[in-house]
């Protein structure tokens, strides 16, 4: 058994399963019954060859980095509070 070849429009087919109609990379996959590590390696190539991600992708990922900001900012908060806490405790040993 040799290796498969996709012609161009298959590949760009594959990708806009994930970019376009919001399917993982798994589930896209495995409809089309190719590697996963294939089609992300087409999704990597096809956004590097693009310039960037489009404006859905952009707007989730600018999301994604305020969550993350916001719960980085709680948990050192948290740390300070709780450092406090042990220093506080250490002090009061009877």
């Amino acid at each position: 058994m040799g290796r498969r070849q996709f012609n161009a429009e298959f590949k760009r087919s594959a990708t806009s399963l994930v970019i376009d109609q919001n399917y993982t990379p798994r589930e896209a996959a495995k409809s089309l019954g190719i590697g996963v590590s294939t089609l992300e390696y087409w999704l990597k190539k096809r956004r590097k060859s693009n310039g960037a991600v489009n404006a859905a992708e952009e707007k989730d990922l600018r999301k994604r980095v305020a969550e993350l900001e916001k719960e980085n900012q709680r948990l050192k908060l948290e740390r300070e509070i709780l450092k406090k806490a042990a220093a506080f405790f250490a002090r009061e040993q009877p």
